[in-house]
């Protein structure tokens, strides 16, 4: 059986991998959509979906387990955008999200949906960790070592911090 889970991943934190290695048990493959992929260089998505491949693949090595990542860009049209990831994606069984939107959208489709089980929302957010990276404040704890390394080796704190100057 194969898994279909979507996220933006801005960036990959203990919360995201804590829900990943649940449903590895639960599926034979993981397929991982990267969601937003187009979207970069801003304060709520500031990683490039190339980099973001690159966080939850080196996290990933570490699991004895199968799974595909795959950029997923915004096409803004609900109706047909199931069709969409399907003509992205290998076939998949089950779609797990907790998101209403990607819930209806699956469901209309056949596809059953299960809610993951989140971890520790408030600190396993990419809004809270961002905005810790922002403000010099403690963050890697709360992502894999592996994404740390990659947002050292790309700059990411720096990226943000750029972003986030104003135009005067």
């Amino acid at each position: 059986m194969r898994g279909f889970i979507i996220g933006r991943f801005q960036p990959f934190h203990n919360g995201h991998l804590n829900v990943v290695k649940k449903i590895s048990k639960e599926v034979d493959e993981l397929i991982i959509g990267i969601g937003s992929a187009q979207k970069s260089h801003t304060l709520d998505n500031p990683f490039t979906a190339g980099e973001r491949i690159m966080m939850i693949t080196k996290t990933l090595n570490n699991f004895d387990f199968s799974y595909y990542v795959i950029p997923i860009k915004d096409i803004e049209f609900n109706a047909v955008w199931v069709s969409y990831v399907e003509a992205l994606t290998p076939p998949f069984d089950i779609v797990y999200s907790g998101n209403s939107l990607v819930k209806e959208l699956f469901e209309e489709r056949g596809y059953m949906v299960k809610k993951p089980e989140m971890f520790n929302r408030k600190e396993y957010s990419g809004t809270e960790i961002r905005r810790r990276m922002l403000n010099g404040e403690e963050w890697e704890h709360l992502v894999p070592k592996d994404v740390a390394e990659v947002i050292r080796e790309i700059k990411g704190v720096e990226r943000l911090i750029r972003l986030s100057e104003k135009d005067y």
